[in-house]
């Protein structure tokens, strides 16, 4: 555990920078945006519904950045500057789990951190993605196997007490093979070959996501109209007592299960103290226990409305086609 905390200590304290190591981990770096998302199909599908979505909010970009350019250009003194502003004692969470001792982790923390200065405060101060009013689309054709199509809707933060029911709605729509979307568009329509429903669980405002890849005979209007059917029907309907039942109780096994991985639990609790307090992590089973039927439609209403829709359609270049 010791070796541990010197390499922690010693990588926030004194990381070797230089114009040679720079330039070996920006062709890496390069590398892993190509494989990612250039040369594989759809990879570029989030560096599109991310711009589509977002128009003032930072998360417009992915994490590795828009596009290669932006690798290429970054320079010493922004890698630096990054490092300085973020890898300090006060900006970071650590979390030991397994056979330990409070008192040990304490000694070892204060033995290895306690001489790093802390650094000023950093406040997070991001612009907030502005209510959509309209709806948008994107169209766009590229070679992969089949057509796919994704919409996605702005949707309540991580901290919101609104986002456990988000969660439980995609959970309805799309997990397992009794899910609305698979029962639905898969088994009994025969329209999709894969569909799913995702919330990315962003601490600001999040979007969720539902997509699929319809089959060959079925064009993306058709798609389209019958994803907008399945939710329609969520917002229209009254969940059933036993639907709900059913999904709760598989969120519930889920978050039991992680308990049983010491890796699980370290990265729960250093996330959840990030959102503010670790020890919340123990109420979430309760927050998704606590939602009821008036929660699913009223929430399902806020959302899933055309002119909260980002919607990418992506072709599938058919042979003999003219390069875009």
């Amino acid at each position: 555990m010791e070796t541990a905390f010197w390499l922690e200590s010693d990588r926030m304290k004194q990381l070797a920078f230089s114009k040679e190591g720079l330039e070996v981990q920006r062709n890496v770096v390069i590398e892993e945006f190509k494989q990612r998302y250039l040369n594989q199909p759809y990879g570029d599908v989030w560096l599109k519904l991310r711009e589509l979505a977002y128009k003032v909010h930072p998360y417009r970009w992915a994490t590795i950045g828009k596009e290669i350019k932006h690798i290429e250009e970054a320079k010493m003194e922004d890698v630096k500057a990054f490092f300085n502003k973020f890898y300090l004692p006060n900006n970071a969470i650590m979390a030991i789990t397994g056979h330990v001792t409070v008192a040990e982790v304490k000694r070892l923390a204060q033995k290895w951190f306690a001489d790093i200065p802390a650094g000023e405060k950093n406040l997070r101060n991001l612009p907030m993605e502005p209510k959509q009013t309209s709806p948008r689309v994107l169209d766009v054709t590229a070679e992969v196997p089949v057509d796919a199509i994704y919409i996605a809707f702005h949707t309540v933060g991580r901290l919101h007490q609104d986002y456990q029911t988000i969660d439980l709605i995609t959970d309805i729509l799309s997990r397992g093979n009794s899910s609305r979307l698979y029962r639905g568009l898969i088994k009994e329509q025969k329209l999709f070959s894969e569909v799913n429903a995702y919330v990315l669980g962003s601490i600001d405002h999040n979007l969720l996501v539902v997509e699929g890849k319809p089959l060959e005979k079925v064009s993306l209007e058709q798609a389209e109209e019958a994803l907008w059917s399945e939710l329609d029907k969520l917002k229209e309907e009254q969940v059933s007592e036993t639907e709900i039942t059913k999904i709760k109780n598989k969120t519930e096994s889920t978050l039991m299960f992680t308990e049983l991985s010491i890796l699980d639990k370290a990265m729960n609790l250093s996330f959840y103290e990030l959102l503010g307090d670790a020890a919340s992590y123990n109420q979430e089973i309760n927050k998704y226990l606590k939602i009821t039927h008036d929660d699913i439609l009223r929430v399902a209403k806020e959302t899933f409305t055309k002119e909260n829709s980002n919607t990418l359609k992506y072709r599938a270049k058919m042979k003999g086609d003219d390069a875009e």
